[in-house]
């Protein structure tokens, strides 16, 4: 069942939450509402499921108008970030709650009820606790519950908001994969918040990144973490180092540092920033052809796959530390240590000049840059 939210507004005393907010959620595709704190999210998904009012604007459920419908007769399933499961009820009869206290008009028999319980704690892969109660589960499986029991009423739409937030990092890495398949085996219609960007990027099929109450962009992650729309979407996915300085013949200077440019910015503007994620900068031990960027190196993380050293500038100034990872093959080689000094080689940035709020992309061409071979 698709969503269509059509100019979504909402104040709370004289703080606006909502700003004329408009957003389409395709039949069967799963949607990531991705921000900080305070970014409208959760006032958004709860005025999607009628628990919130809105000032101004509209809701439709596959076309049909449900902005003053009540919430009981939207069907949408909910889960929470703190699960809300009854401490002195089992497992079973948490997630047949919602069935049982239907009136009695609506009410399937029992005998369906314990059926349906049955099928959908298999569903979750826990048919085997149905008798425990939650004080004996863990966080991973009180919220597997928790959303069996949103399941439980049939709903045409699930919405969860910060479904992993309250668990540790293995546990949300597992329930969000196994969330991810439950959706492509069933294809529900689905819409969550999420402040984590890894989440939202994994998750979903489409991301919508929002800010003080405004949908900043929404698009396929794959697009979203490639091409930016704002400033503020790439400040907020992730890791990026800013070198920022004044254009001079096309040279880019800050200090003793510069780096040339392939061609012209699009904007013209004396100031500019150049924005790079880890993996679109390469380092070297000695300045890259098109590049002087000197950095220092502050620390050394085994992380995983890669190795992540933190860097801070010599001869010019970056208001956050930069951050490159590399492989282990090429630690081992290099075998850098904390203090050593090497030079950044941006293969690819993304300009933000003076006064303009989306990025250009800039790449450099292999003939613009040094052999690959003297890189680490």
């Amino acid at each position: 069942m698709s969503i269509s939210i059509e100019g979504i507004s909402k104040h709370f005393g004289s703080f606006q939450a909502l700003r004329d907010i408009s957003l389409d959620v395709p039949d069967g595709q799963l949607v990531g509402l991705l921000g900080p704190s305070g970014s409208g999210k959760t006032t958004l998904l709860r005025i999607i499921a009628g628990l919130e009012t809105a000032d101004e604007g509209r809701i439709l459920f596959q076309g049909e108008d449900v902005t003053r419908l009540h919430v009981r007769e939207r069907r949408v399933g909910f889960v929470f970030q703190h699960y809300a499961l009854f401490r002195h009820m089992t497992v079973a009869q948490n997630v047949a709650f919602g069935l049982d206290v239907l009136p009695a008009r609506e009410r399937p028999p029992a005998a369906e009820i314990r059926k349906r319980v049955q099928m959908l704690l298999e569903m979750v892969q826990l048919g085997h606790l149905a008798q425990r109660y939650p004080v004996q589960l863990s966080g991973g499986q009180k919220q597997r519950i928790a959303l069996a029991r949103a399941l439980s009423m049939k709903p045409q739409i699930l919405l969860l908001d910060e479904p992993f937030g309250a668990l540790d990092a293995k546990v949300r890495k597992d329930l969000r994969r196994w969330l991810r398949a439950l959706h492509e085996e069933f294809h529900f219609t689905s819409v969550f918040v999420t402040h984590d960007q890894e989440e939202a990027l994994e998750l979903s099929d489409q991301v919508a990144v929002m800010s003080a109450g405004n949908i900043e962009q929404v698009d396929s992650p794959q697009k979203l973490y490639a091409q930016p729309s704002s400033r503020f979407v790439f400040d907020f996915l992730g890791q990026v180092n800013v070198f920022a300085g004044e254009v001079e013949e096309q040279v880019l200077r800050q200090g003793e540092a510069w780096v040339r440019l392939p061609q012209p910015p699009q904007a013209q503007a004396q100031a500019l920033q150049l924005y790079m994620r880890s993996h679109e900068v390469h380092l070297q031990t000695m300045p890259a052809a098109h590049a002087h960027l000197p950095l220092r190196i502050d620390s050394i993380s085994l992380v995983g796959a890669e190795v992540r050293l933190e860097l801070s500038p010599i001869g010019w100034e970056s208001e956050e530390p930069w951050e490159i990872g590399i492989t282990h093959a090429q630690f081992n080689s290099w075998q850098p240590s904390r203090g050593d000094q090497c030079y950044a080689a941006p293969q690819v940035s993304h300009a933000i000049a003076q006064g303009a709020d989306a990025p250009e992309t800039i790449r450099w061409q292999a003939g613009e840059m040094d052999d690959p071979a003297a890189m680490i």
